[in-house]
């Protein structure tokens, strides 16, 4: 099968020539896949990928829509696909690419949940530190906030990218590229402390030698591990908001622009490719803005 033969060979591509994780591959061949199987199965048509023209295409963006799926997995089944094509087209295999013009769902941007300075101070206070992993917890939370890391970042992140006498961690992100990122002195100070008192005793295994956060088996934390960690704190320091680690680095990137940071150095520190991902952190600040001076400026208030 063509459609079976050239989804294998995208999957080396998106390996290969753009470095994407395996993560990112799969969640691709998957969307593509879907794409398939709505020429096979829902409109029965034998169809290549390399006939496939901009009508075939606009009614599966009908049915895709049709099936109810939300507005941002709609806009990312189509980014796949619009992937899948401009590979047909970088490789000489079309002529014209079907998917140029194809229209995505105008999505509304969400403005993420955010914890206040208090709130992040609470959530580390709820930590007890007469448990043996408490001083690993601590730092896990402060290196999350401290650098507005994504969790697979802190997971996979390792001892010897640690320049701490420099004041960065080198980071590496998705796709594999490698970012410099402050860290401050007291999320430096946290992972001393864990380092020295618990992860010093640990048998750590092989493979895991690097690995800075590991878990009481010496291997290191998974993904749904941190989520949990974190969720039981916000329960104990009774935060009454759905978050999770990424709220944390929502929390990083809304504190620095509220202070007035540059918004090119936050999309450096994040790791966002596009300044337009970042940005979403200045509506934050605007909202911010808009209710301080509606409470404080003189004219803010409207007269009854």
């Amino acid at each position: 099968m063509l459609w079976l033969n050239e989804i294998q060979e995208f999957k080396i591509y998106l390996k290969f020539e753009r470095g994407l994780s395996e993560n990112s591959i799969e969640a691709y061949l998957y969307d593509v896949k879907q794409l398939y199987s709505f020429f096979a199965k829902e409109r029965n048509i034998a169809i290549e990928p390399y006939s496939v023209q901009p009508k075939h295409l606009q009614d599966f963006v009908l049915f895709i829509a049709e099936t109810g799926i939300s507005q941002a997995t709609q806009a990312r089944i189509l980014s796949s696909v619009r992937a899948f094509f401009k590979y047909l087209l970088h490789n000489d295999k079309i002529e014209t690419n079907p998917s140029e013009l194809l229209e995505t769902p105008k999505l509304q941007r969400k403005i993420p949940e955010v914890l206040t300075v208090d709130e992040i101070d609470d959530l580390i206070n709820a930590i007890d530190l007469s448990l043996p992993e408490g001083q690993r917890n601590r730092a896990i939370i402060e290196t999350l906030y401290s650098c507005g890391l994504r969790v697979s970042e802190l997971t996979t992140m390792k001892l010897s990218n640690l320049f701490f006498e420099q004041g960065f961690v080198k980071i590496v992100g998705k796709g594999d590229k490698q970012r410099l990122v402050p860290i401050s002195d007291k999320a430096k100070r946290e992972i001393i402390l864990y380092i020295e008192n618990y992860r010093n005793f640990l048998d750590i295994k092989p493979d895991f030698e690097d690995i800075v956060f590991l878990n009481r088996r010496g291997r290191s934390l998974t993904r749904n591990m941190i989520f949990l960690i974190i969720k039981d704190l916000a329960q104990k320091a009774e935060i009454d908001k759905k978050i999770s680690p990424h709220t944390l680095r929502h929390s990083f990137a809304t504190h620095l622009v509220e202070g007035g940071a540059d918004l090119r150095a936050v999309q450096q520190m994040l790791g966002h490719s596009s300044i337009t991902t970042t940005e979403i952190y200045t509506h934050i600040d605007r909202s911010y803005l808009r209710d301080t001076i509606i409470s404080f400026h003189p004219h803010g208030q409207a007269e009854l």
